[in-house]
């Protein structure tokens, strides 16, 4: 089992790339830059990520906190997650208050969906996630300039869903739109590691 500091300068390789040269440190734990906030927060993009009980959006939450890049962070999820809340800050996600979590953002990133389960096919997979749409029809309404990152199972379906969501708003820009699959790549290294 992995202990804390393991963790902590895990993470932090896993972000530094992410850290500005002139990044402060309030002190310091085993690492020189990554393990705790910064200092002082200049001006930086505003994020919100939608869905953060689930196994990725949490810890993608901490990180977020952590990195001096982002000056905001609103946290949403349809599942009320004080657990979550309690460990980066006291914010309130009740549901009607999507619109005040997406206003004003530069990045949302939707971390959500159920992961395969033995048993499942894909397109039982693809109907359990596809609830994400009501989501994205709110992005649409109230900050069709975001840029949007898709996680979630099957991602090139959930882009393509994503895609008619914000073409029928009319606020389609094939920019602003993106499927993440650095979990996937991530996967398949580990176990193209293992064969070898």
């Amino acid at each position: 089992m992995e202990s804390s500091a393991e963790a902590i300068q895990r993470i932090a390789r896993i972000s530094a790339h992410l850290l500005p040269p002139n990044f402060q440190m309030e002190g310091s734990f085993v690492l020189k830059g990554g393990d705790c906030m910064a200092k002082r927060r200049t001006p930086g993009l505003k994020v919100t990520i939608l869905g953060t009980t689930e196994g990725i959006g949490q810890p993608l939450a901490m990180l977020v906190k952590m990195n001096p890049l982002f000056s905001f962070l609103h946290l949403y999820d349809v599942v009320n997650a004080p657990r979550v809340t309690t460990d980066i800050s006291r914010m309130n996600t009740s549901q009607p208050q999507l619109g005040k979590a997406l206003k004003g953002m530069n990045l949302v990133i939707i971390p959500t969906g159920v992961p395969k389960k033995l048993g499942m096919i894909r397109d039982d997979l693809f109907n359990i996630n596809v609830g994400i749409v009501t989501t994205l029809k709110g992005i649409a309404k109230c900050c069709p300039m975001e840029i949007v990152n898709l996680i979630s199972n099957i991602v090139n379906s959930v882009v393509s869903i994503a895609t008619e969501v914000f073409m029928k708003a009319g606020t389609y820009d094939p920019k602003q739109l993106m499927g993440i699959t650095m979990l996937d790549v991530v996967r398949a290294n580990c176990k193209k590691t293992k064969i070898k």
